[in-house]
Parts: C-alpha cells; structure tokens; sequence
C-alpha cells in the first residue's frame, strides 16, 4: 500500500468511528459497523470489501458474528479477528442477562425483552441446551442456569433436576428455556411430554411454570403464547 491509499483507509475509518460517536452507530449501516470490528483486529488493511463479503455470504449481520469458529477460520480470519466477534457477542449477551437480573420488574412487563435475550444466548448454539429462568414472587428473576446439554438434535433434563435447582433459590415460578439448533420452533411430542413432567413435578410443590421457550435461528415459540401450558 503506498503512502497515497493509506492515509485514504485511515481517514476513512476516523470518518467511520466519527460518525459511530455521534449516534452510537444507529443510523449505520450493517457492513460499515462491521468494518469497524474488522479495522479492531485488522488494523493495516482496508477491510471494507471483507465486510461485504462477509455480510453477503453469511447473509446478515448476527449470522457473521454467531458463526462458529470452524467456519469463520474457513473463511480465513485470523483467530484475532473471531475472537473480537466473539468479545461482542459474548458482552452483549451479558449485558442482557445482567439487565434481566437486576431489574425490579415483573419479567411480564417487558415480556418481549425476555424473548429477546433467549433468542440472542440460545439461537447459535451447535448443541440442544436445556435452561431454566428462576422467578421470585413477583416474578423477577432470581438467576438463569444451564440445567443440561446435550447433541445437535436432542437435550435430556430429568424433571427433578429442575425442582433441585428451584428450592436452591426459593423460586415461585420457572421459565423453561431450550433450543432447535437448525431445526423448528414448534414444540415436538417429546418437548410436550417432558414439559408436562416437569409442571407436574413443581406444581406439586408449588412452584409454577411460567412458560417455555423454544429458541431456533428464526425466532422463539413460547408454550405460553400458544395457550399450551393451559393443556398440559
């Protein structure tokens, strides 16, 4: 690179940064703030055209920074540049899980942030992960735990596993949580049966299942929403 281009790239990113600055990046576009993260780990090369192709042959923005790091290295970035992926998703994710534990809300209020955080821990996941959310009796959450894990199309929780971790922290209700890696979000025979076997088991003890989450790439089934808890 002559002297000509480099002081090019290095005035484009300090416009770049600039404009982030000024509105924290909301009127960004995905691939400038992506270029952003790259010019991080890439500091001596104009990174724009990687971005493009990234966002191009991952197809979105969450999709480039959730890839495992199998095909990230695939596609040719250095372990630097996945680990800074990873850094963002992984403190936006805590973030999140902070934000959900320190509130003194009802998680009802804002139902859709509870959603959201699911989606965002759970969806990338190459494995099935069995979660509860454990709620107090105004329904804050008290903590969230990984109660099992399992393979790519099957996770297994034994019902007292759940009612162990409950009395651990005096919970009043649980939400369920459980991802479809490259599957669908509806609930399979199994998902409902276990499903029961748990409610039964708190219910008689009195804790309550909230709801339960079922979490794919493409959104999040809520038991609840689909007035399946009432039938269990």
């Amino acid at each position: 690179m002559d002297e000509q281009e480099k002081q090019h790239y290095l005035g484009h990113r300090k416009r770049l940064r600039d404009r982030f600055m000024a509105d924290n990046g909301r009127t960004m576009p995905d691939y400038e703030i992506l270029e952003l993260l790259l010019s991080i780990a890439i500091p001596r090369r104009d990174v724009k055209p990687l971005a493009k192709n990234l966002l191009h042959d991952f197809e979105s923005f969450a999709n480039v920074l959730n890839a495992s790091v199998n095909d990230l290295k695939a596609y040719g970035l250095t372990d630097t540049t996945i680990a800074t992926f990873k850094i963002v998703v992984s403190a936006a994710q805590r973030m999140s899980a902070q934000e959900l534990r320190e509130s003194e809300d009802p998680v009802i209020m804002n139902y859709d942030y509870m959603k959201d955080y699911a989606h965002m821990s759970m969806a990338y996941l190459d494995i099935e992960e069995f979660r509860a959310v454990f709620l107090d009796a105004r329904l804050r959450v008290i903590k969230e735990e990984v109660l099992q894990r399992g393979t790519v199309d099957r996770v297994s929780v034994h019902p007292r596993e759940v009612v162990k971790a409950a009395l651990a922290c005096s919970a009043r209700s649980v939400i369920l949580m459980h991802n479809h890696p490259g599957g669908k979000a509806e609930p399979s025979k199994d998902d409902l049966l276990l499903t029961h076997q748990i409610a039964e088991a708190l219910e008689a003890i009195g804790i309550k299942v909230h709801d339960h989450l079922i979490i794919t790439k493409d959104g999040c089934y809520s038991f609840n929403d689909h007035g399946l808890l009432n039938k269990l």
